[in-house]
Order: structure tokens, then C-alpha cells, then sequence
């Protein structure tokens, strides 16, 4: 009797605990959330007064949608989480963690910051049992892991970064109402991609907008196009050895991918305008020809956030939508997706902070986040019609079909060549220098640069 008033006392106090945390300044409505993990959780850890300090590049709306899950997470568990956004992070992170001041916890834009704080013993491990969870719960685990780990100051790997929040690159836009009126279909292979290429060329149209125009930073979107196409003609290891230089950029495979992006960039009848235009054309403005009557283009290859820049009132899904960039049924390398995200590492250590880390292990976490704007997620887990929209569900769903994930190479290159000489060269390429000139230019920039 009495083991039967416990079970319902509890049963109870979990209830409660779901209420009061779905009556929080940012309610998440009434959807298929997974309520069973955030009870779960909140049963297991009682922090009362145990305060953790989190440190990030979120600021204005990405703030409130962090400080909204931090507010679930301090319901559910008594403790003191505190956000503070800055624009200055990469800076200020290093002035903190050599003052012996750094925060609890800490996200990274991206991973070549936090690994450089690792080689200094500046982050704390996150240890075998979070890596094994990643790897199992998140679609294409080991990438994740593999992205997250770090030399330590002795020289040895250890897993630091756990990925939470990334976006997609590997996307092709285009209008489906011009597919339906052209008879034109998504095509699912790079094979079929090609083909549409032509298909289009045929029927006297004019299948790509590319521009590669971007002030100081022209010519970044072409470095996008070549490191999908090295993920989609080599294997993923071959990947992380060009981004390293452990293979250089004159490396024969290197070369090959260069030329794939010449495919369809360096052919007149390929791209709106001809091929003279693509390096003075600014990517904000490449889109737009997908929505001229009769349409400038058909196809667009861009990273998730380039709807910002299609016309006034586009609304995604109807007017305009989007496919994976497919890989070559030829190749059999799975369908792997570029992209980039942001990484939280622990930089002072406390059973808060751990705390706050198994939380972000539960699938609701993940789907407070999906339920507000800019958030997508690998975690196999959660319930993808919880997105806000059908646009980030579609996102969601093609990370969850990822067999490998890969960062931006250029973001992981030396500056002098990931956001210099890089890009130059690809503007070169496009203006008519060969892919091997071009990449024994980029090369020398990188040995200059060791």
C-alpha cells in the first residue's frame, strides 16, 4: 500500500513538474513533446542553489531562445543557470580562461578555438561515456565526435565539444511551381543533378544562378561548392587530411573536386549570365533569378539561411523550396552533409555544469529548441514535427539522413588560406586559370603561412 501512495505521489510531483514548466515565460504549446524526459530528469537531479555561468555568441532573438531552454532546465532542477551573449567571444574567452575566470561552460562557433584552448588545458574532458553517447544518438555519431575532439596539453585526444545547434550547407533551391510548368523533377543523385543540367540546357533555358560576390570575403561561396564535392567524391578521412594539409591542395583529388565545381560554374550555358558574371554577381543577389518570369534559372546551390535574401513575402515550402545536394550513386560514400555549428565545451568545471550537459542529452531539450527559430539538431530522438516550421523540419530530416557530417573545411583552415587565399583562387578559377595553377597558388599560401 504504502509503495503504491509513493508511486502516485511521485507520479504527481512529475505532473506538476511537466505543468509548471510548460507555463514558463515561453510556453511550447501543446505538440508531441517528449514531456517523459524532462520528468525523468527533474526526478533525478534536485540542484537547489547550485549556480552555473554560460558564456555564448547568442545575442537579441538566438539569446531568448537559449535563456527560454536555461529557464526549463532551472525549473526542472532548482539551480541558477545564467546566459551572457557577446559578439567579442573569441576574444574574450581567452582573456578569461588565462585570468583563471572563466565561465562554466562556454559555446564555440566553431571548433578551431576551443581546440586550441584544449592544447592549453583550458577545457575539461567530457569523457568516454558523452562520447559514446553522441555517437549512438545523434545521426552520424562518430562525425560528431570525431569534430569535438581535441589534444589535450599532453598531446593525448580527448572528446571536449558537444554540438548543440548546426546548420545545413549542402542545399539546392529552386521554385517548384517552374519544375512543375518545365516537367522537371528533384533529382536524387549527383547523376540525376547533371542530367537535369543538361535537360534544362536543352529545352533552351538556363539551369544555375551562381555569384560568388561577397565585398572582402568574394569568393567563400565557391570554397562551399568544392568541399561538398570532396565529400561526395572522396571518403570522409580524405576530407579531414586536405583540411589539415595533410594532403595539399595540389593533391591530384583535390584538384578533381575543383574542376567538378568548374562543371558547372566555368560552362556559359550552365549560368545565368555566363561564366564572366559569376565572380562580380553578389550571392545575396544570385538567388533572385529563380523568381523572374519567365525564370533567369532554375537551380541554386546555397547554405539554409539564404532565404533572407529571396524576394519579399517568398514563403518557403510554396513558392520556393529547397533538396539535399545529392552524392554520386557511382561512388557509394552514403550522403554526406556539410556544414557548420556551434559546440559548448566545459572551461570550469562544476556538478552544475555536468548536470546541465546530461539535460541537453533528454530529447525535450533539444525540442524546446526546434520550437523556436534557427535551430536544427542530429539527435535521433526527438520528434521532428515539433520544428517550427515545415522549413527546419525538412532541414532536421536531412541531417537525420546524414551518414557523415563535415565542418566547413575553409572555417578550419589557416585564416591566410580558408578566408584568404582560398577564396581568391576560387575567383581565379572562375575567371579562367586552371584548377592546378589555382591550387598550387593556395598551396604556397599555406606553406608560407606554417
Amino acid at each position: 500500500m504504502k509503495k503504491t501512495l509513493m508511486a502516485g505521489v511521485a507520479a504527481f510531483v512529475l505532473s506538476a513538474v511537466s505543468a509548471q514548466a510548460q507555463d514558463l515565460k515561453f510556453p511550447i504549446g501543446e505538440g508531441d513533446f517528449n514531456w517523459a524526459s524532462y520528468e525523468e530528469f527533474a526526478a533525478a537531479n534536485d540542484l537547489d542553489g547550485e549556480q552555473v555561468t554560460f558564456f555564448g555568441p547568442w545575442l537579441a532573438g538566438e539569446a531568448t531562445s537559449i535563456e527560454n531552454l536555461i529557464a526549463y532546465f532551472n525549473e526542472a532542477t532548482g539551480a541558477d543557470v545564467r546566459y551572457t551573449g557577446s559578439d567579442s567571444l573569441e576574444q574574450q574567452i581567452m582573456i578569461d580562461a588565462e585570468a583563471g575566470s572563466a565561465p562554466n561552460i562556454t559555446a564555440f562557433p566553431q571548433p578551431g578555438l576551443a581546440a586550441g584552448l584544449a592544447g592549453r588545458g583550458f577545457l575539461s574532458p567530457l569523457g568516454e561515456d558523452m562520447a559514446n553517447w553522441v555517437t549512438e544518438n545523434y545521426a552520424a555519431g562518430q562525425s560528431w565526435v570525431d569534430l569535438g575532439t581535441y589534444a589535450d596539453e599532453n598531446g593525448d585526444d580527448k572528446f571536449y565539444g558537444f554540438f548543440f545547434n548546426v546548420n545545413v550547407k549542402s542545399l539546392v533551391w529552386y521554385v517548384p511551381e517552374n519544375f512543375e510548368d518545365a516537367g522537371y523533377e528533384v533529382p536524387e543523385t549527383m547523376e540525376d543533378l547533371k542530367a537535369l543540367t543538361e535537360q534544362i540546357v536543352a529545352d533552351g533555358e538556363t539551369p544555375w544562378c551562381i555569384g560568388l560576390g561577397s565585398g572582402a570575403a568574394t569568393g567563400w561561396p565557391a570554397t562551399d561548392w568544392v568541399e561538398d564535392l570532396m565529400l561526395r567524391t572522396q571518403t570522409p578521412d580524405i576530407y579531414d587530411q586536405w583540411v589539415t594539409n595533410e594532403i595539399p591542395f595540389t593533391d591530384e583529388r583535390v584538384v578533381a573536386a575543383i574542376e567538378e565545381f568548374g562543371w558547372f560554374a566555368r560552362n556559359d550555358d550552365f549560368v545565368a549570365g555566363g561564366t564572366d558574371t559569376v565572380a562580380s554577381t553578389d550571392f545575396r543577389d544570385s538567388p533572385k533569378g529563380l523568381f523572374d518570369s519567365p525564370p533567369q534559372c532554375y537551380l541554386h546551390r546555397q547554405a539554409s539561411f539564404i532565404p533572407a535574401y529571396f524576394p519579399e513575402g517568398t514563403v518557403v515550402g510554396e513558392d520556393a523550396d529547397f533538396f539535399y545536394f545529392p552524392s554520386y550513386a557511382e561512388k557509394d560514400l552514403g550522403n554526406p552533409v556539410l556544414g557548420a555549428g556551434t559546440l559548448l565545451a566545459v572551461t570550469s568545471d562544476s556538478p552544475g555544469t555536468r548536470a546541465f550537459l546530461e539535460f541537453l542529452k533528454t530529447p525535450i531539450a533539444h525540442e524546446i529548441m526546434m520550437a523556436q527559430a534557427g535551430f536544427l539538431t542530429p539527435h535521433k530522438g526527438v520528434n521532428l514535427d515539433v520544428y517550427i516550421d515545415e522549413t527546419q523540419k525538412g532541414l532536421g530530416g536531412i541531417l537525420l539522413g546524414a551518414d557523415t557530417f563535415r565542418f566547413d573545411g575553409s572555417d578550419l583552415m589557416p585564416a591566410a588560406v580558408g578566408q584568404g587565399s582560398f577564396w581568391t583562387g576560387m575567383v581565379d578559377y572562375v575567371g579562367g586559370d586552371s584548377a592546378e595553377d589555382v591550387a598550387s597558388e593556395i598551396q604556397a599560401s599555406w606553406d608560407a603561412a606554417k
